[in-house]
């Protein structure tokens, strides 16, 4: 059977946890930054866990992770 193919575009915003989860980042960070406060930026820097229910599809685009 041959080998398949991981989709780069998610391969660049998920990572796998030991356990079998996916890690994203959060939305709200790019640009427009000034009337935030500096606990909700710092809140946006760190990781999320991906929803289950869009886990399978993640899965699907990681195949080796």
């Amino acid at each position: 059977m041959p080998k398949l193919k991981t989709r780069k575009a998610a391969a660049k915003r998920f990572k796998a946890t030991g356990t079998g989860k996916f890690m994203r980042r959060r939305a709200f960070r790019n640009h427009l930054l000034d009337h935030k406060s500096p606990k909700l930026k710092r809140h946006l820097a760190t990781k999320a866990v991906v929803n289950e229910r869009d886990a399978d599809n993640v899965s699907l685009m990681l195949p080796y992770s």
